[in-house]
């Protein structure tokens, strides 16, 4: 009998804000109509994603909500798939919320954070004896405070988290937040000691792994990409590492057979918000993983996942089913990669 993905950590309600470019310090900018409030956050994105991809796949809620207008907003609108497990889920506090700016000058978005109960999540509200899954899929790595505190013993309390999952039969899997600085070092290397299944963007990886993936001019290096991947698995991936960009899905599989497919052409006008496309590339590639897919596969679903999450503003409104999300592919085709 399938078990099931478990998601745990952040649970977010994300307020978007289109606006017609993001300004520079000091100056002003216009925030257009289509001003939304929806679930984000990893839990809430991919959990989402993963029951319209599939409605009779068991999925597990782990996280905090707050006791508030924007809990009761998280709890009505992911109650409503009859295939996602809340009982897991605690109300307690302030939500955690993110402010986030889209930009449509050229659909890149901005967020403020403000942590609220999230930045107390940790493994004191993981009850083992109630997790239901194949996979533990956690994060964000360095959006939960509690869990990116140091541990004398793994090095990081998320490190412990991902040991005691793999302790109880769990595949484990991460995700992480893009930020600048130099926390990605500290944070990350110690969690992926314990991880089966790493899904990140180019940016993540490359603060991770050192490897230029892309410079200073935006330009991405593609030809770095399967040392990057190499350079994840020896920190400790175990199953597949796998970075998404905009151009495309990139991954190395148990074996280490690596794998390179380019992103849907997209006809002008299709995007109209990238808020949730890297949890919806993430979802396809879990669903793959949780269904036996090899590695390639589970990649173009991502890419295709991604593709559908695209078509509208908030995160997790363009996903449908695993049948719709691939009739992307045969509709709109692949790009052409440029190395």
């Amino acid at each position: 009998m399938e078990k099931g993905i478990v998601l745990a950590g952040n649970m977010i309600v994300d307020i978007t804000y289109p606006i017609e470019r993001y300004p520079a310090e000091s100056e002003l900018t216009t925030v257009t109509e289509g001003i939304e409030r929806s679930v984000g956050g990893l839990v809430c994105n991919v959990i989402t994603d993963l029951a319209k991809l599939d409605a009779a796949l068991p999925l597990q809620a782990v996280g905090l909500i707050g006791d508030d207008s924007e809990g009761d907003l998280v709890e009505e609108q992911l109650g409503r798939m009859k295939n996602i497990d809340m009982s897991q889920v605690v109300r307690i506090g302030r939500s955690s919320i993110t402010i986030v700016m889209n930009s449509k000058e050229n659909q890149k978005r901005t967020f403020f954070q403000y942590r609220g109960n999230n930045a107390y999540f940790d493994e004191k509200y993981v009850n083992w004896n109630c997790i239901k899954g194949d996979i533990f899929h956690v994060g964000y790595i360095l959006l939960l405070d509690a869990l990116d505190a140091k541990d004398d013993m793994y090095g990081t309390k998320m490190a412990r988290l991902l040991k005691h999952a793999q302790e109880h039969g769990l595949k484990t899997s991460i995700d992480v937040v893009t930020e600048t600085g130099n926390r990605f070092v500290k944070l990350v290397p110690p969690a992926l000691k314990y991880t089966d299944y790493c899904v990140i963007n180019e940016s993540e990886a490359q603060q991770i792994t050192g490897v230029l993936l892309r410079d200073s001019k935006d330009r991405l290096h593609p030809e770095h990409m399967q040392e990057a991947l190499l350079k994840m698995k020896e920190m400790g991936v175990s199953i597949w590492a796998v970075i998404h960009c905009p151009e495309g899905g990139f991954g190395l599989d148990e074996n280490e057979n690596y794998v390179a497919l380019p992103s849907l052409k997209l006809p002008k006008g299709y995007i109209k918000g990238s808020v949730g496309a890297g949890d919806a590339f993430c979802a396809g590639v879990l669903y793959g993983a949780e269904k036996k897919y090899n590695l390639k596969d589970a990649i173009r679903l991502g890419i295709c996942a991604a593709g559908a999450s695209l078509s509208e503003q908030n995160a997790t409104d363009g996903m449908r089913s695993v049948t719709e999300v691939m009739e992307l592919e045969e509709l709109y085709g692949f790009q052409i990669m440029h190395k």
